[in-house]
């Protein structure tokens, strides 16, 4: 068992063309200052799964430890967070079907990273915390995935900083091994060699950046240190948008000042607006940036300063890709 304790676990997925390559990133900080770093790629893919993985490599690699502080994972995919905390046991209980009776997607990563969550619980005396944060606002360990998953997308092989432990680590990288996994069988472990660390120029500066006042990891001396930041907003990062946080106007809200007939009318226009967002999940719609911004009721600002993949109401809301100088976004029930 190694001696070393993690502080913090950053993880990020990213695909050219969604379907299409990607890779993921998993980066371990240790309170030691070391940094471990896995990433992998996958021909044909797509943005969801690969945030998975990177999920996935974490808990995989935690049992190697002999850990018993909290661990605190960090992901900027709602989608994962949301998925592993709150939607899971639904489906479950549904015999992995949604609301609308539809089979839930990526359910093959799903039961893996279930049973990975499960099996980390029981093993090790430390809780591992799911934690959300926002992606490309300059923070270092978010920064630092990004930079590897995309690298793998695109067919690179980027250089990881990996240490040496005295047990095998093993991730999945092909749908043969998520099977083989699922199934209870076992895969050839594969271990993990000290190669080549990054040269101070390469590595991430760490800016001050909080746009929903959540965490920042700053980098002194080589260590990760977690500081909570409340006000303070780099200058390229991106801002936050409260109208994001509920992402339907405030006039669905109960107003005691306003007559009932009125507020009949404005939870029908409600149900209206959630009934036209279900029919492009169902249909498969790509809808357009602004197009998703007026069935939203936000600013169109509001919906790209988002990122490739966040959850919006009963949808996780995901880039496909550009035509001309349009997104194309595309919504999945998730309920």
């Amino acid at each position: 068992m190694s001696s070393r304790t993690i502080q913090s676990i950053y993880t990020d997925g990213a695909c050219s063309g969604n379907p299409g390559p990607g890779g993921w990133a998993t980066v371990i900080y240790f309170s030691d200052g070391s940094i471990h770093e896995l990433g992998g790629a996958d021909p044909a893919t797509t943005n969801n799964r690969m945030e998975m993985q990177g999920a996935i490599a974490a808990l995989e690699f935690l049992p190697t430890l002999d850990q018993t502080e909290p661990i605190h994972l960090y992901t900027d995919s709602e989608y994962v967070k949301n998925g592993i905390t709150k939607w899971i046991q639904g489906w479950k209980k549904k015999g992995w079907k949604t609301s609308t009776g539809k089979p839930v997607l990526n359910q093959d990563l799903w039961e893996l990273l279930d049973e990975l969550n499960l099996r980390v619980k029981k093993h090790l005396n430390a809780p591992v915390e799911w934690r959300y944060v926002r992606g490309h606002t300059g923070n270092e360990g978010n920064e630092r995935c990004d930079q590897i998953a995309r690298a793998f997308s695109l067919g690179k092989k980027p250089v990881l900083r990996q240490l040496s432990f005295e047990q095998p680590i093993s991730t999945a990288r092909t749908p043969g091994d998520i099977k083989q996994i699922v199934k209870g069988e076992g895969r050839s472990p594969q271990t993990l060699t000290l190669e080549q660390e990054f040269s101070q120029s390469d590595a991430h500066s760490v800016k001050n950046s909080s746009t929903d006042a959540i965490f920042d990891a700053t980098a002194t001396n080589g260590n990760i240190s977690e500081t909570i930041q409340s006000s303070c907003i780099s200058a390229d990062a991106v801002p936050f948008d409260p109208a994001m946080v509920d992402s339907i106007p405030p006039a669905t809200s109960d107003v005691p000042d306003l007559p009932r007939e009125v507020r009949v009318a404005q939870l029908r226009n409600l149900v209206e607006t959630l009934r036209m967002a279900d029919e492009v999940a169902s249909q498969g719609y790509l809808i357009t940036s602004s197009e998703l911004a007026d069935l939203m009721d936000v600013n169109a600002s509001a919906v790209t300063s988002r990122g490739d993949n966040w959850v919006w109401r009963n949808w996780v809301v995901s880039r496909v890709r550009r035509e001309g100088n349009q997104i194309l976004w595309q919504l999945e029930r998730v309920d």
